[in-house]
């Protein structure tokens, strides 16, 4: 039998018309906030798939309509919680102040990573799809054991629920009251397969099962998202055990820049969902409170416009990587054989030069 879903928390609807709640209050300090940095990270987003396209970078993976879902999270934290993000985590990535330039990094091929985890407290992209969740949550069992209440956070996919690896986290996570905070990010496709063929119980009902607290919530509602995790954090500060929230979002592009949408969805679809689009969303709510002038429109444009400037900049600044690099960060301890080849290989690289 089909488990029944509730119904996605939601503050603000996709007109910007805001529903009572005295529990909620929307501000207009915090509606600013948001509406810029979904703008700026929007704009990063842009320019990295221009570069892509003109072969600046080898893959990018957009963030595009799930702004809200993000920044609602992130924001949530403290800056002493670890966050383990799947691949297309931009958003949340800018918000933890990596550059533009740390994030292409990986996608133009030129570092593993492209930071260091510790500077940011946020993780190395995982593209195993799940394997995130097993890392996150041994390490939330670290932190228990350190005697904070510091949480992890934890960002994965619809898809990736599918995965083994996403049952096994949600079993070992509450079987030991690990602080770790599953947040997914329902983009109603995992590539070319839609959410009614991937499971017929959604991720939130499926979470309750492992016994894990959990919550729906409308990942286009940068408000909603932000008290729904805010709520979860409290569970979990307090030793109610790990959370799962999922937010119903979309994917207006496709899966990755090698992904053609076109061959399994179509442009009405796209078209419906591009109506419940977060930025205008929160824009429209602007509009409608008089929170915000044209001036400051015109200063988000214009932030916007500079971190799409800095964003091509940064990423032609990225150093090729040299030959050494690749041997020399294979093992902590090298050995004689691998010094040989390396020697071998710098050798070939100076005649063939």
């Amino acid at each position: 039998m089909t488990a029944i879903s509730r119904q996605p928390f939601q503050l603000i609807a996709p007109d910007g018309t805001i529903h009572p709640d005295d529990d909620h209050p929307i501000e207009p300090d915090a509606a600013r906030r948001y509406y810029r940095a979904m703008m700026v990270a929007r704009a990063v987003d842009d320019e990295a798939t221009f570069l892509q396209r003109r072969g600046e970078l080898g893959l990018w993976l957009r963030s595009l309509g799930q702004e809200a879902a993000q920044i609602g999270s992130i924001t949530a934290l403290r800056d002493s919680d670890y966050v383990f993000p799947s691949y297309r985590e931009h958003v949340a990535a800018l918000e933890r102040g990596l550059s533009p330039g740390r994030i292409l990094a990986q996608w133009r091929g030129v570092s593993h990573s492209g930071w260091n985890p510790a500077d940011h407290n946020f993780h190395i992209y995982t593209l195993v799809l799940a394997a995130q969740l097993l890392h996150a949550t041994g390490y939330a069992m670290g932190v228990r054991r350190d005697g904070t209440d510091d949480v992890v956070l934890a960002y994965f996919g619809d898809g990736a629920s599918s995965e083994g690896d996403a049952g096994e986290a949600f079993n070992i996570a509450a079987v030991n009251a690990a602080p770790v905070l599953f947040f997914c990010q329902n983009n109603a496709w995992a590539i070319s397969t839609p959410t009614h063929k991937q499971f017929a119980s959604p991720v939130h009902v499926r979470a309750e099962a492992y016994g894990l607290w959990s919550a729906v919530v409308d990942g286009n509602d940068v408000f909603a998202v932000r008290a729904v995790t805010e709520r979860a954090l409290r569970h979990i500060r307090s030793g109610g055990g790990p959370a799962l929230i999922e937010a119903l979002t979309y994917r207006r592009a496709g899966h990755s820049t090698a992904d053609d949408p076109t061959r399994y969805r179509t442009d009405s679809e796209v078209s419906e969902h591009a109506n419940r689009d977060p930025i205008t969303r929160v824009a429209a709510l602007l509009e409608q409170q008089g929170w915000a002038d044209e001036a400051f429109f015109a200063a988000v444009t214009e932030d916007a416009r500079a971190a799409a400037t800095r964003t091509r900049e940064e990423c032609l600044a990225l150093p090729q990587p040299r030959l050494e690099w690749y041997f020399d960060n294979v093992l902590a301890d090298v050995h004689a054989e691998l010094a040989r080849e390396r020697g071998a290989a710098l050798d070939r690289k100076a005649v063939a030069s």
